[in-house]
């Protein structure tokens, strides 16, 4: 019973801060709302409490386990045994696997699997969360081609969508993590998160943009998800793919070193003038939060630091963080935090999401760089919402 009062009670303060900044409270409608929480609360349930949901995730974890071994093949081809050995673990057995499973969704996307498989989900998904079929396909898409080649799908009908939708279709890429990425994640924290947090989010972005955000379908567009690629030969896309899958895993590789390097210069810095690190002083910002998702007492303030280093750097470097001290925890604050690690709810994705769609059109990567802190926020609230859901069943 403590815990749902504790979980009602985050529900309330993260709608009222999502109220805060709405676009249109008038257009807000509660019985969609109502009905993606009973949604959202039955997924929670099934796959971190329910014996079913626990084989599920055993399933799709030994799945991914097993395309990390084929992806380690490559990495041992090219690198000799340095991954054996213990060396650049995260070069080797977290960023280059990115490319092999990046490959794969080239062929699932050129085989037509993937654009019907959007199409079906986010048909059924647009009956629940009250939203058009442009958002809810997008929700589903941006899930599987990743943060920013997923806007390559809409670049026919970019140009034409209104400043409202393209918000909820940058929060969104914000707000959910890609497939190429999940085995990464997987080798830094446990499976079972990683696999809930996908779904969570995608509920939890539905239920924070019909606040934020609430818009209605009107004159749905046509989505020529089936047109992506169709020019191109096999091996062309399958080309195309890796480099791409290469291409984020330098991103990421340029990333970590710039932001972890900046981090530690930053907390000399202040431990020096101050006494505290300035990890230390973001979680006594961030340690309401924490609290307020449901971490326990003794972990909160830890995890409150690496909450606000997610959203300060970006995920992999909290995950770096959280994998320092996971064993220090409780198995509830590491699984809650946990969870709300899994998104790209961080500044560095405004100029990311922002520069994809200004490649696409340049005037709509303006109007969604005029929302960057609004995204970060809305994803942030996305972020807190389903380890809100999670500290339920955990």
């Amino acid at each position: 019973m403590t815990a749902i009062l504790h979980f009602l009670f985050a529900l309330a303060v993260i709608f009222a801060l999502a109220l805060l900044v709405s676009h249109d409270r008038k257009r807000i409608r509660p019985r969609f709302i109502i009905q993606l929480l009973i949604v959202e609360a039955a997924l929670g349930w099934f796959f971190l409490h329910s014996a079913g949901g626990q084989a599920v995730v055993t399933a799709v974890g030994g799945f991914f386990e097993t395309l990390l071994t084929f992806a380690a093949q490559g990495t041992d081809f090219v690198f000799g045994n340095m991954a054996k050995q213990g060396l650049a673990f995260i070069f080797l057995g977290v960023l280059c696997p990115i490319v092999f499973i990046s490959a794969l969704i080239g062929i699932l996307q050129h085989w037509r699997i993937l654009p019907l498989l959007i199409r079906l989900v986010g048909t059924l998904l647009s009956k629940v969360n009250g939203m058009g079929k442009l958002e809810s396909f997008n929700a589903v898409s941006t899930l599987i081609l990743g943060q920013s080649e997923n806007f390559i799908a809409y670049k026919g009908i970019l140009g034409d969508i209104s400043a409202p939708r393209m918000y909820t279709m940058a929060a969104t890429a914000m707000s959910t993590v890609s497939l190429s990425i999940v085995g990464a994640y997987m080798s830094m924290i446990d499976a079972k998160y990683v696999v809930a947090a996908l779904l969570l989010n995608m509920f939890s972005t539905f239920i924070i943009l019909s606040i934020i955000n609430p818009t209605r379908p009107e004159n749905e567009e046509q989505i020529a998800l089936d047109k992506l690629h169709e020019d191109q030969s096999f091996f062309e896309m399958l080309g195309e793919y890796i480099l791409a899958g290469f291409k984020v895993a330098m991103i990421i590789l340029a990333m970590l070193i710039g932001f972890i390097a900046l981090i530690a210069a930053i907390n000399a810095l202040f431990a020096a003038v101050f006494g505290y690190s300035f990890q230390q002083l973001l979680g006594y910002v961030f340690y309401p939060f924490a609290w307020l998702i449901g971490i326990p007492s003794a972990d909160a303030l830890q995890a409150a630091s690496i909450m606000a280093t997610k959203l300060v750097a970006n995920e992999f470097v909290a995950m770096i963080e959280l994998k320092k001290v996971a064993a220090e925890m409780t198995p509830r604050g590491l699984g809650i935090l946990s969870v709300f690690l899994v998104s790209f709810a961080n500044f560095a994705s405004i100029g990311i999401v922002a520069g994809a769609i200004k490649g696409l059109n340049e005037r709509q990567g303006n109007v969604v760089s005029r929302f960057g802190w609004k995204l970060v926020y809305g994803s942030t609230l996305v972020s807190l919402l389903s380890a809100a859901f999670a500290g339920l069943f955990i």
